[in-house]
């Protein structure tokens, strides 16, 4: 059964196809919860109050927004086909955001595009890593606005290849240096030790070995590879497509995090 409709006070999450509808009310005005995941497409939401809501890693594919206020309203996502109050902006976005076309070759579903999108991320990695080497050892251990820092990011992309391509597609292990993010932390990781603490240049090293392995995995993958279904730790059985992807999500979006934090490190100097 699917969620057809979301009212004032009710919130409908709808699960996978052939699945219940589980409901929860909650009573008007009052805090809604803080997190939603899962199957909502078809969703209705029907006066529904989304002020201050936060919507993220979501597909809105064909979603249609009518009779609502957009105000003081900030997205960051690959964009085709959007249409604003009649007008078509999207030529007008892309052609103005410096992450496109990066940001649209995220999902290829060819190894010529595998390997292009991931010759591009390393591209832009590389800026990153020197830009990073300017500053100290103890600037790039700093957290930032309370976020990770640069080394903690590189353990985070270490512990993000190690599951979703070394473990699931190579059958390999978990690096120690591995951080995952705060949701996953109690997740019985093999091999992940949290009391080490490694220089940037140990994490620099570990990461471009995972690097290395995933380029030379492109260099010679067939497209009859990415249908393959493999088993992801804490996420279950996903098509080695889907976890390519994901890593080509990850490294994208914790650069950004990256140059947007070294720049507050910068100004700091």
């Amino acid at each position: 059964m699917r969620l057809t409709r979301f009212e004032p006070g009710l919130i409908a999450i709808a699960p996978q196809t052939g699945g219940s509808c589980t409901l929860n009310r909650v009573a008007t005005g009052g805090s809604m919860p803080e997190e939603f995941e899962g199957d909502l497409a078809g969703a209705v939401f029907w006066g529904a109050d989304l002020s201050g809501a936060r919507f993220r890693d979501v597909n809105l594919t064909d979603a249609k927004i009518s009779h609502s206020w957009l105000v003081n309203v900030d997205i960051d996502a690959l964009i085709d086909k959007v249409v604003i109050n009649g007008v078509d902006v999207t030529a007008y976005v892309n052609e103005r955001d410096p992450w496109y076309p990066l940001r649209a070759m995220l999902r290829p579903s060819d190894p010529e595009g595998m390997r292009a999108a991931w010759a591009a991320l390393e591209d832009e990695w590389a800026k990153t890593i020197t830009r990073a080497q300017a500053l100290s050892e103890d600037e790039l251990h700093e957290s930032v606005n309370d976020e990770w820092s640069f080394v903690q990011t590189l353990r985070h992309l270490v512990f993000a290849m190690d599951k979703w391509f070394t473990a699931p597609i190579l059958g390999g292990g978990f690096h120690p240096i591995g951080l995952p993010n705060s949701g996953s932390v109690d997740f019985p990781w093999p091999g992940l030790d949290y009391d080490l603490t490694p220089s940037v240049s140990e994490a620099l090293a570990v990461r471009a070995d995972r690097a290395t392995r995933f380029r030379d995995y492109l260099a010679t993958a067939a497209a009859a590879d990415f249908t393959r279904p493999v088993d992801v730790l804490e996420n279950g059985t996903n098509p080695v497509q889907e976890c390519i992807h994901t890593v080509f999500e990850e490294e994208f979006w914790h650069n950004r995090y990256a140059q947007r934090d070294l720049a507050q490190l910068e100004t700091a100097k």
